[in-house]
């Protein structure tokens, strides 16, 4: 049986990673890593993230996720009607936010900066990849979790893109992407991916979508209030905006 890692790690993006069609109005991509101990997420997140949800609608089965909570479409759509239920609901998940005990590596390119810059830019998604997996690297070599299966958990996106994921995560992780210009040795560690799809209503897939697009929009629009990022930042272990 494989010696299984303290943590567990949960990733998700905001934006896409494309560089030919970009977004003038969100040019933006953010990758970020959510990395907590399994006891703590077993004994406080996921509890926490249940009784929120049976708070709010009678059940647990509603995946949150932000696209739709900002749109307050599905079953997001009584916050549009209910101004009373609407401040309950982002008082109660704000706190939620606040108190869930996790580590976050995050990783943001302004592409339309990245393809002015560069006459052949990398993809967004690789560089932010290796980014997270060096700081989580970092940490798992802080809490000595040498030679143990280190899950990071992403959401499946559709076969070819997940194949293709998987592949720049492997090769990452047996030291064959030398992106950037320091040296971490991945292989002290066996990293493993695992996707899974958003209908497996995962909370650490739900808390890592609530991530990704506040930290994109601090750097994009520094000067806007951004109640989300004044939430997660304390929380950040690492930020990289990249170029």
């Amino acid at each position: 049986m494989p010696d299984f890692s303290d943590f567990i790690v949960y990733a998700d993006e905001s934006g896409d990673h494309g560089m030919v069609s970009i977004d003038p109005q969100y040019p933006m991509f953010a990758l970020t890593f959510c990395v907590m101990r399994k006891d703590e997420y077993v004994g406080a997140v996921v509890p926490a993230m249940q009784r929120f949800k049976f708070g709010i609608w009678g059940h647990d089965s509603v995946v949150l996720h932000e696209h739709e909570i900002r749109k307050s479409l599905g079953p997001f759509g009584v916050l549009r009607t209910d101004r009373a239920l609407r401040t309950r609901f982002f008082d109660e998940l704000n706190a939620l936010m606040d108190a869930a005990p996790m580590k976050i590596f995050a990783s943001v390119i302004d592409k339309e900066k990245h393809r002015a810059k560069y006459a052949n830019p990398w993809n967004p998604y690789e560089i932010a990849l290796h980014f997270c997996m060096e700081r989580l690297q970092a940490m798992m070599n802080r809490f000595e979790q040498h030679g143990k299966t280190v899950h990071v958990v992403f959401e499946s996106r559709g076969a070819k893109e997940d194949a293709e994921l998987e592949l720049e995560f492997r090769r990452i992780a047996s030291n064959q992407s030398h992106w950037g210009y320091r040296r971490h040795d991945f292989s002290r560690f066996d990293f493993q991916p695992v996707f899974i799809p958003k209908a497996a209503n995962a909370s650490g897939l739900q808390l890592a979508d609530l991530t990704a697009r506040p930290i994109a929009l601090s750097r994009l629009r520094p000067g806007q209030p951004n109640r989300a990022f004044e939430i997660i930042e304390p929380k950040l272990g690492g930020l990289k905006c990249f170029p």
